[in-house]
């Protein structure tokens, strides 16, 4: 039975922009069938001009890129992985062989870094998850067949961590993204296309933060596409309808996105006969309503969108605290754009009294863009009562730190 072939070239290949051997053909001109080869079971190393533009390209050496005894390392930067900790995801030789258990070990410990996201300081948790990745790209080249992949996936989630701290936590995206090929490499490792789907959609955010639309939409098209050979479930399917309308929304079109989470809405009422992954713990019924209210409140449908996120915050479980805040903030700008500036800042006080107790880069966001908007209702008091809140030496200290 043929193997997977080369998955760290096909998930660095995807991660750069090229979704076919074709196109990443045509870029090196050399021909497709090369390309095939070297996403092969057994990748022939390329010839040293080719393989100087292909580490440039793709941001990384030979050895990355999975050709055994590569040496040629991509111009200014160090292989990915490396360059995070200092280690190959797969080493070339290895006398070691770990027991089946380092799997349940290293699982155990990536479940409970999944569960401390949403109550410990990203700026605590972020140093141990790239710790436990560490160990992770060290156990990998030391394990076998079912224990091998588990490992494999249980690595890509941390990386997957890594990279929702530094994009929604710490404002990195560009580090953000080295990050999250490194996720896509571990869950090729794994073979695990349903953790691929999850990791390349979180791709999608980061240009669609900054209005670029194609590439948001081009790496979520990958992202359905593993989906599907995953057997995704509804969750699932309906999370990407979702990441999807809020790169819509960022992109100013928000009604392709209210269609989007329409069409996520059916999917969940129609339910599934598979398996939600259990990484998928960020996303439920009522995280698609948040959707809908913030996409609401961006296509001015403010009545709608103040429905909406009333009945999310009245939702929310105790311990979604991050969550909390974008919801206050969201209505306060409801308020804010409704002329209504004192309910506006009784919301974004609110929420700097959440912040106050987690951070969350997502939330502070949001109650900046509100005090924007309220600039022509600088004088009246609660405005300037919001001020002293927001930029208190702590918050004002915490703000310019991150």
């Amino acid at each position: 039975m043929a193997g997977a072939g080369n998955t760290r070239l096909k998930a660095a290949r995807v991660a750069a922009g090229y979704h076919s051997q074709q196109a990443l053909a045509d870029a090196l001109q050399v021909g497709v069938r090369q390309v095939r080869r070297w996403e092969s079971d057994t990748p022939p190393k390329p010839n040293l001009d080719v393989a100087q533009a292909l580490t440039r390209l793709l941001g990384q050496d030979l050895d990355s890129l999975g050709f055994a005894g590569g040496a040629i390392a991509a111009p200014g930067r160090r292989s990915a992985l490396a360059a995070a900790v200092g280690l190959s995801v797969v080493p070339t030789q290895s006398t070691t062989v770990q027991p089946a258990t380092v799997a349940d070990d290293f699982e155990a410990v990536t479940r409970a870094h999944r569960r401390l996201y949403w109550s410990v300081a990203p700026t605590t948790l972020h140093p141990a998850a790239l710790a436990h990745a560490t160990l992770g790209c060290a156990l990998l080249p030391e394990t076998n067949g079912r224990t091998r992949a588990r490992t494999a996936a249980a690595l890509a989630e941390t990386w997957l961590l890594a990279g929702r701290i530094e994009f929604f936590d710490m404002r990195e995206p560009d580090r953000a993204s080295q990050t999250l090929l490194r996720a896509l490499q571990a869950a090729g490792e794994a073979d695990d296309p349903l953790l691929g789907a999850g990791i390349l959609a979180h791709t999608a955010f980061i240009p669609a933060w900054v209005g670029e639309r194609d590439a948001a939409v081009e790496r979520m098209t990958a992202a359905r596409t593993y989906a599907r050979r995953g057997s995704a479930s509804a969750d699932l399917l309906a999370w990407l309808d979702a990441v999807e309308a809020e790169c819509e929304t960022r992109c100013g079109n928000t009604r392709t996105a209210l269609h989007l989470i329409g069409h996520a809405e059916d999917v969940l009422a129609a339910g599934s006969v598979h398996a939600t992954p259990e990484w998928l713990d960020w996303f439920s019924p009522v995280r698609l309503a948040a959707f809908k209210g913030n996409t609401q409140l961006k296509a001015g449908h403010l009545p709608q969108a103040r429905t909406t996120l009333l009945r999310v915050l009245e939702d929310l479980q105790p311990s979604e605290e991050k969550q909390t805040t974008v919801i206050l903030g969201d209505l306060a700008a409801v308020e804010a754009a409704a002329g209504q500036p004192e309910a506006a800042c009784e919301y974004a006080v609110r929420a700097l009294d959440q912040l106050g107790r987690t951070w969350y880069a997502m939330g502070m966001d949001r109650v900046r863009e509100v005090r924007r908007t309220l600039a022509p209702h600088q004088h009246e008091q609660c405005v300037r009562d919001l001020d002293e809140r927001l930029y208190g030496w702590a918050t004002t200290v915490s703000a310019l730190s991150r």
